[in-house]
């Protein structure tokens, strides 16, 4: 609305400074070299105007011609500019849904257009990646690497290229080149500090760390975190070399993470060698409270030399008592409470995860069973049960499972990763349990019967292969059930009747010997035969047919010259 208000002033101003200008009287006379110009005011100034338009516009008309030429080579390169982006873009999108052809094409149509950009130069590695050709893509970020803006992005190609490679010490010397060039990389400090990690160079890894935090790449609660985990895989290392760097490497690791298990259990261990029982206690505590696990427990039990079992047990006890419901504090409870001999605590510890129990909670009450009763039918129930049951928590991380904690994982190289949990594929699945509650409860309530003898057998009679009497004509075999088997004597049948009399329920285990045979079927004393054996029996062969038709191969038609002849005349 403002532009229309202007220009409705300017026109009114111009239209005020003609009206002045006409109303103005007096003449203009304008001398030059014998030559006489003599007008009103109001004509020269409107000569005067349509002169400076006239030369505004002949100025331009030169000047657009003077320029033409650069205008028309600006106008080209722009275009190929243009067609350079717009392959470069298609490019990037075939290469997003996996097109490789169409990549390929829009990658040379790029570097024909748009040689220079920088983009160009990444379509064409990213689309050698995608066909497969593993030495154009190096050849690529070659190119791009030796280009100062794009350095960064070629090393982080080239480090690509050497994983995929399995190169590891190429790619590590690729990520320590561009750590150099940017500090604050992500990808160049964490491949360092994993291969630091790996490698065991701890002090190197705590370099990489303390470069992460000053160039803002973590915060300071993850710092100390990750320094604490590094600390305590230097004093793990240390701990049968030299325990005094050891000693001071985890007590550090403890104050910056108090709830780290593996620094816990060590500083506690120091602590109790120094008779510091008090502060040890007061460490382990700390983990427990944050993530009980049976280590802290096992610290916790021996954190003074000397105690007996009793002693250790009242000590888990104020231990599971700060955790109260949970699987680790019952277990530990019950393993305190075994090695004492009170089992009837341990049966009240691991009581409430009978009915849905892990493998380390059977295997338990396997134990409790063993040692209280000496009940191994028992026992073997319960490790057989264990076979099936729920997997207990694992150091894991990333699907990687580890029978100790590990300061780096192994397939990521992730620092701090593994996580005290259950593993995925331990998780309880829909399928129903190998041996039901109800059912194990019924089997291992049965008592031991002692089974039943057996009968001793009776001889068999020799089988009669005579021939048969002269008298009788027939060739038949006899009939089998003319033959009657011998009778059993009376004290045979007696421990079978008494046999099917006692009806118990068989236990779920016992021993080999114990186990009683199959009951056979009755066996004749006799064998029948088929046939006499001087019977010559018939002839499992069929008997020719004269006037079947031959299936054989015919036979073979005659050569030389008697063969010509014939195939001549025939």
């Amino acid at each position: 609305m403002y532009r229309i208000v202007v220009f409705l002033l300017l026109i009114a101003a111009a239209a005020a400074g003609a009206a002045w200008i006409a109303d103005q009287s007096g003449n203009v006379m304008l001398s030059w070299d014998g030559w006489r110009l003599e007008t009103s005011l109001p004509v020269f100034a409107l000569a005067l105007g349509v002169t400076i338009v006239a030369a505004t516009v002949v100025w331009s008309i030169l000047r657009g011609l003077w320029r033409a030429p650069q205008k028309l080579r600006r106008s080209r390169r722009e275009r190929r500019l243009a067609r350079g982006r717009h392959a470069i873009t298609h490019g990037l999108l075939a290469i997003g849904h996996g097109d490789a052809a169409a990549a390929r094409a829009h990658a040379d149509a790029a570097r024909r257009h748009a040689a220079n950009d920088p983009l160009a130069l990444l379509l064409h590695a990213q689309s050698a990646q995608l066909e497969g050709d593993r030495e154009t893509a190096k050849d690529a970020f070659r190119a791009m690497a030796e280009r100062e803006e794009t350095r960064l992005l070629g090393l982080r190609g080239l480090f690509i290229e050497a994983q995929r490679a399995d190169d590891p010490v190429g790619a590590v010397m690729i990520a320590e080149e561009a750590l150099k060039l940017a500090p604050a990389s992500t990808w160049a400090s964490h491949a360092v500090l994993g291969f630091r990690c790996a490698r065991g160079d701890w002090n190197g890894a705590l370099a990489i760390l303390d470069t992460n935090l000053s160039s803002g790449l973590i915060d300071k609660p993850a710092y100390r975190r990750q320094r604490g985990v590094l600390l305590t895989a230097r004093a793990l290392e240390l701990e049968n070399v030299d325990r005094d760097r050891s000693r001071d490497s985890v007590m550090e690791a403890i104050k910056l993470a108090p709830t780290l298990v593996p620094a816990a259990v060590l500083a506690s261990k120091y602590e109790s060698e120094a008779h510091q029982v008090r502060r040890a206690m007061r460490i382990v505590e700390t983990a427990w409270l944050a993530q009980p696990h049976p280590d802290l427990a096992d610290a916790y039990a021996h954190v003074r030399l000397g105690d007996s079992a009793r002693q250790r047990l009242v000590r888990i006890e104020t231990l599971a008592a700060k955790a109260p419901g949970h699987l680790e504090s019952a277990l530990a409870v019950a393993r305190a409470a075994i090695d004492a001999s009170e089992f009837a605590r341990a049966r009240e510890a691991l009581a409430p995860f009978i009915a849905a129990p892990t493998q380390r909670v059977a295997m338990l009450m396997a134990e409790i069973e063993r040692n209280e009763h000496g009940d191994s039918g028992r026992a073997r129930a319960w490790t057989l049960r264990a076979v099936r049951a729920l997997h207990d928590p694992v150091w894991t991380a990333d699907g990687y499972v580890s029978d100790r904690w590990r300061p780096v994982s192994p397939v990521s190289g992730r620092l701090d990763a593994f996580q005290w949990q259950t593993p995925l594929a331990a998780l309880p699945s829909e399928k129903n349990a190998a041996i039901e509650t109800a059912e194990f409860n019924e089997l291992t309530s049965t008592p031991l019967v002692e089974p039943p003898r057996e009968p001793p057998l009776q001889p068999v009679t020799a089988q009669d292969n005579s021939p048969l009497n002269s008298n009788s004509q027939s060739h038949s075999p006899p009939n089998p059930a003319e033959i009657q088997p011998a009778a059993a004597s009376p004290a045979a049948s007696a421990p079978v009747q008494a046999e099917a009399e006692t009806v118990t329920a068989a236990p779920l285990f016992r021993q080999r010997h114990e186990m009683p045979k199959s009951a056979s079927p009755s066996v004749p004393p006799v064998i029948p035969i088929v046939r006499p054996p001087d019977d010559p029996g018939i002839d499992d062969e069929p008997a020719a047919d004269e006037f079947a038709e031959r299936l054989g191969p015919s036979q073979g038609q005659a050569g030389g010259w008697r063969g010509f002849l014939s195939r001549w005349g025939g």
